[in-house]
Order: structure tokens, then C-alpha cells, then sequence
């Protein structure tokens, strides 16, 4: 189970307080933490930290909670450089981080960093095959950090389409959804069964299910509205979350995100209830 913090509402000191609120997760027993990517302001203004160097401070600030891209958008950055500072990330955490990442959708943030936003499929293609080849020092290029782990932290596939779970089952150890109820998990796994006998992957090295969800606790006001319909409903109570949870764990799902949207100064709070009728309901199964 994991917690994610929502994007702020335009000012840089929302994030002065990341680093205790991530100690405060990995005290109250949250498994990983996690940091979504994006070059421009987001939605309304909201700040947006390069993941990577905020989850370095994280990792800094904390001895064992794992560091989580959700996701880096990976069409916009070479893939030595997103290798190196992965493996940089993963040395120094000493192996704590997991590598998620996606294709994007904002044509605005493409053009901002001048790359072409058409073939980003393809080329994030090429790019996961680059990283995985110099993790395991098999490319011509050697990295000048390795990471902790032999052949590199794990690798996060974000994305609906055909071609995105087939890049997740090519190059991922996991797929990873947002916003997915049991039934859309279910379809997701079948869809994977599918191409995955297509493509000839091996049955003994299943590909994980994750998640991010959204979810305002009760008693809780969101600060920026979450996208689609959050965990638990409307009007979310323990038992519902919990169920709805349940169901997932049920459908295969093997790591869910929360992403709690709540203003800054409600976010300790949030993790609390969070800790209390959630992490300890599942720590007991």
C-alpha cells in the first residue's frame, strides 16, 4: 500500500514540507511513496518537481519507504540519461526505487521541451530496450553509476492501449493503471493474457497488476478535484474502501497508490486515517 501526494494550487512552498510528510508515511507504514512527472505547471497552476530529484531528497530524509515514478514521462528525455539517473537513484536508496513510467498525453509539454510528441510510443519502445541493455551493463555505453540491483529496479509500464500493455509485457515487471474498479482490472488481466500469448512471454514470470487510486477520507475536503470516480465514491466510509480494496486484491491488483488530493496541511491527517482503517486492516491478512 502507498500514498501519493496530489498536485498544490500554483505555490512552491506546498512541497517545503514533502520531506517530513514522507517520514510520516514511512512511520505510520506506508510501503512506497510516490511522484508524478511533468515539465509545466499542471492543472491550475499546480507545482510539478522533477520526480527524480524529489525523490532523491526523499530517499535522504527516509531509511526504507520505496520511491515510485507515477510516471516519467519517457519520450521526453534520452535514455542514457534516464538509465544513469535511475541507477544513480537506486544505488544511493540503496535499492528502494521502482522506474514508472508512461508515454504522456499533453502535446503542450512536448512542444515546451521541443521533442516531437508523434512516434512516442515507438520511441518509448526503444528506449525502455536501451535502459534495460545498459542496466545490465550489455550495451556500448557503460553508465558510470550501476544500480544497486543486477539489471536495475523495476520497471513500472503505464498506459490503456493495446501497444502500452504490450510494452509492459515486453519490457515491464508490472502494468500500471489509474483510476481502475475490479471490473477494469479484470479486463485489463485479460487483455494481457491475450497479447501476452501472442508475444510468447513466459508464464512463470507473471507481470504484476498495480494501481493509482484517488481518495478523500471522510471528514476530508479534496483541494483539487480527482479525476474520475475516487475510492470509495462520493461518500467514501472505511468499510467501502476497504471492500473496494478487497476486490481489487482479489482481481490480481498487487500494489495500489493513493493519491490523497486534500489540502497540504490536511495531508498528515489524511495519512493517519489511511494508516488506521486501511493499512491496518490488510497488515492482519
Amino acid at each position: 500500500m502507498t500514498c501519493g501526494r496530489g498536485p498544490g494550487k500554483g505555490h512552491e512552498d506546498e512541497i517545503d514540507g514533502v520531506l517530513e510528510t514522507d517520514r510520516t508515511a514511512e512511520e505510520l507504514g506506508f510501503d512506497h511513496v510516490i511522484a508524478s512527472s511533468h515539465l509545466p505547471a499542471g492543472a491550475a497552476g499546480g507545482v510539478t518537481p522533477d520526480p527524480v530529484v524529489l525523490l532523491s531528497a526523499v530517499a535522504g530524509a527516509t531509511s526504507r519507504i520505496g520511491l515510485v515514478t507515477s510516471v516519467l514521462i519517457l519520450p521526453l528525455y534520452h535514455p542514457v540519461v534516464v538509465a544513469h539517473r535511475a541507477a544513480t537513484l537506486d544505488r544511493l536508496s540503496g535499492g528502494r526505487l521502482t522506474l514508472g513510467v508512461g508515454t504522456g498525453w499533453d502535446t503542450a509539454e512536448f512542444d515546451a521541451a521541443g521533442v516531437p510528441f508523434a512516434g512516442r510510443g515507438r520511441r518509448a519502445d526503444e528506449q525502455l530496450e536501451v535502459v534495460r541493455a545498459l542496466w545490465r551493463d550489455e550495451a556500448e555505453v557503460r553508465l558510470g553509476v550501476r544500480p544497486r540491483r543486477p539489471g536495475g529496479p523495476p520497471v513500472w509500464v503505464g498506459g490503456h492501449s493495446d501497444a502500452a500493455l504490450r510494452r509492459a509485457l515486453r519490457y515491464g515487471d508490472a502494468w500500471h493503471g489509474f483510476g481502475t474498479d475490479a471490473a477494469e482490472l479484470a479486463e485489463v488481466r485479460g487483455r494481457l493474457a491475450v497479447l501476452g500469448e501472442e508475444a510468447g512471454r513466459v508464464p512463470a514470470i507473471p507481470l504484476e497488476l498495480t494501481a493509482g487510486l484517488a481518495l478523500v477520507p471522510p471528514g476530508f475536503e479534496a483541494a483539487v478535484r480527482p479525476p474520475g470516480r475516487p475510492l470509495g465514491g462520493a461518500e467514501p466510509s472505511a468499510e467501502r474502501v476497504r471492500e473496494e480494496l478487497g476486490e481489487l486484491a482479489e482481481t490480481g491488483l498487487t500494489a495500489c497508490s493513493l493519491w490523497l488530493p486534500v489540502a497540504t496541511e490536511a495531508l498528515p491527517d489524511a495519512l493517519g486515517w489511511v494508516a488506521q482503517e486501511v493499512l491496518s486492516h490488510f497488515s492482519k491478512e
